[in-house]
């Protein structure tokens, strides 16, 4: 059997991914993983090809070795694996809850590994690895320290994986969108409004970040920007001084 296993698919990216690769004529199946069964139930109303919710909350082990089970059970060959599974919170780094940094740390990093090594076994020649970062990762970041840093390990792993994978002919893409208007990230990472971004100008859409993404997977790149905002701030975080970009950043969040 050939799947497409995502994560976070019960809504925003990982919806729309499924809702793109279920249209794929090699998928067979789609295993949609979140934690609300519900939502991933309403999914096979979005593609053509059949859908397996699978229920779990990556951040407990004993759901890892669930789906590790699973797979082992199933066997299937994984064509396209997306883990678009994370959550962020605004706020400084003094004011944040303890449950909500680590909580970043468990699903953004230990989650996101997790689910890939454990998806190892099942890639083939021309399977494809997208792992969803954000344009947060290019450099510390005011107001989404600890989630910008959980992305610049994603990214920071998804371009080691990209390398070590290359020569099985494996893709391997870390995708780096900005702000994504149309999910639940925004109003979720806002909580009560203490220290939040004031605007999110030309926020991007999830079709085209998906779209985009896909397109840059397929060009076997290591990094996608799927948007005009983040290869910007790409750039400039390649050539402005950290210690510089760091305090403007600040300052544009109050603006």
């Amino acid at each position: 059997m050939v799947i497409a296993l995502i994560t976070g698919a019960s809504s925003g990216l990982g919806r729309e991914y499924v809702r793109q690769l279920g249209r794929d004529p090699k998928v067979q199946e789609i295993w949609a993983v979140a934690r609300r069964a519900g939502r991933l139930e309403q999914l096979q109303e979005l593609v053509p090809c059949p859908v397996r919710p699978v229920p779990l909350d990556l951040t407990d082990p004993v759901c890892l070795d669930q789906l590790k089970a699973l797979l082992e059970q199933t066997k299937p060959t994984i064509r396209h694996l997306v883990c678009a599974a994370g959550f962020g919170k605004i706020g400084d780094i003094a004011a944040m809850d303890l449950s909500d940094s680590l909580g970043m740390i468990d699903l953004n990093c230990r989650g996101a590994v997790a689910v890939t090594e454990l998806c190892l076994p099942y890639l083939t020649r021309g399977s494809r690895v997208v792992e969803v970062c954000s344009t947060a990762a290019f450099q510390p970041l005011p107001g989404l320290g600890t989630y910008a840093a959980t992305k610049a390990f994603l990214q920071s792993y998804a371009k080691t994986l990209h390398h070590e994978l290359l020569p099985r002919g494996i893709h391997v893409t870390a995708v780096c969108p900005y702000w994504v208007k149309d999910t639940e990230f925004i109003p979720l990472a806002q909580g009560d409004g203490a220290g939040q971004f004031r605007h999110y100008p030309f926020a991007s859409r999830s079709r085209s970040v998906v779209a985009l993404s896909r397109a840059a997977s397929a060009l076997n790149l290591w990094v996608a920007t799927p948007g005009i905002v983040c290869t910007v701030h790409r750039l400039g975080a390649k050539f402005i001084p950290h210690c510089l970009l760091v305090p403007l950043l600040g300052l544009l969040r109050r603006l």
